[in-house]
């Protein structure tokens, strides 16, 4: 593998790995869907051993499933060498995401799999090979309040990796990287953790993010709104996939902490503890939007983020939020959305552009979207349907 900047030999990555495992880095990667649980391969789960995850399926693991909370996540951007086909690639990759998941790949060094998944994205340049109309084919166009260095936009490869023991995501995208070898270039890559879950309604729970609020309440929860919002119905080359975002974000964490709580809650729309609208009821409510004090102002501010990103009053449809807290390179947020039609994110962040109190406590450092392949099978590799 060539690394954009000075490449490190693999002990020197590996070691690295550790330090960073040391060091207590967290993450998470959750899930909005019930799965049921497959048996672990020696024992049943507990605990401390979370059941395995199927890799195989009509959608890729790692965006529904599992249901349950995975700590920890790495995201791996990369490049296509010019010359190299996807296709093999890809069913190479498919592969190894197997025999990961199974416990039977020598490189996760005898660990459990534990609920370990991988979930492979594919970006524009790569989907206009196949298709220059396809979902997937058009580029994330450039917003405001942002701060990218080229190596950091955009992306041929998306590796992302959610694991429950913080070993297994460094391991595994060694594995993933030494099998694709000199065919890609590595971007950039981002760890994140996600805070303690909140119960919002029966079944459902969102964790808190770095600045104390609980974050992806609202978002394509049941079979019958993912079916709607988040996977894509054809061609059949992507169905069943759907379409990410990814956005690193820096955070201005102490002029967010000099705020008051009210503040602070105006500029979200939600009280911080309860997560509950300003606007009442109760934590998994919409905000009232219409909802005046009896001197006339709205309860939810104008400008409350809860507003300005509400998809009734933006015109798309739901998606599927997810945000990881990060320390390096500085303190601040990984966000990644899933959903089926690249407006539904490109039409919020433009309207939340215009006048959103959130935005100017973000500076964005880097953007990517991709095509997450439908599912896989042994009958059908990874990335078949797309490219033959």
């Amino acid at each position: 593998m060539h690394h954009a900047d000075r490449t490190p030999s693999r002990r020197a990555f590996l070691d690295a790995t550790g330090a960073t495992v040391a060091a207590g880095l967290l993450a998470g990667c959750t899930s909005d869907s019930a799965q049921p649980g497959r048996p672990a391969p020696s024992s049943a789960a507990t605990p401390s051993t979370p059941a395995p995850v199927p890799a195989t399926g009509r959608h890729q693991a790692g965006v529904t499933l599992p249901r349950s909370a995975q700590h920890n996540l790495l995201a791996v951007v990369a490049d296509l060498d010019t010359a190299v086909a996807p296709g093999p690639l890809l069913a190479e990759l498919g592969e190894t995401i197997r025999a990961l998941t199974a416990g039977s790949d020598p490189r996760l060094l005898g660990l459990s799999p534990g609920d370990l998944t991988v979930t492979v994205g594919v970006g524009p340049r790569l989907v206009r090979t196949a298709g220059a109309s396809l979902p997937g084919a058009a580029d994330l166009p450039r917003f405001s309040r942002e701060r990218i260095a080229s190596q950091a936009r955009g992306g041929d490869l998306l590796l992302q990796i959610c694991a429950g023991d913080a070993l297994l995501a460094p391991l595994a995208a060694v594995a993933l990287l030494d099998q694709a070898g000199d065919r890609i270039r590595e971007r950039w890559r981002q760890s994140g953790r996600r805070g303690t879950d909140v119960s919002v309604a029966k079944g459902l729970t969102a964790p808190r993010n770095l600045l104390g609020f609980i974050d992806g309440i609202v978002g394509p929860h049941t079979t019958a709104e993912q079916e709607r919002d988040l996977w894509l119905a054809g061609p059949p080359a992507v169905a069943g996939g759907t379409l990410a975002v990814l956005r690193r974000m820096e955070l201005d964490l102490t002029r967010f902490a000099a705020l008051s709580v009210a503040e602070q809650e105006a500029v979200f729309g939600r009280h911080r503890d309860s997560g509950v609208p300003l606007s009442g009821g109760t934590v998994a409510s919409g905000p009232e939007l219409g909802a005046k004090t009896p001197d006339g102002r709205y309860l939810v501010p104008v400008d409350a983020h809860v507003r300005r990103a509400n998809p009734t009053v933006v015109g798309v449809g739901h998606m599927l939020r997810r945000s990881y807290s990060t320390d390096e390179p500085a303190p601040g947020l990984l966000f990644i959305s899933f959903q089926n039609d690249l407006r539904t994110f490109t039409a919020t962040l433009a309207r939340m552009d215009a006048s959103d109190a959130l935005l100017p406590f973000t500076t964005t450092t880097a953007s990517a979207t991709f095509l997450i392949l439908p599912g896989f099978d042994q009958q059908h590799p990874l990335g078949s349907h797309l490219f033959d």
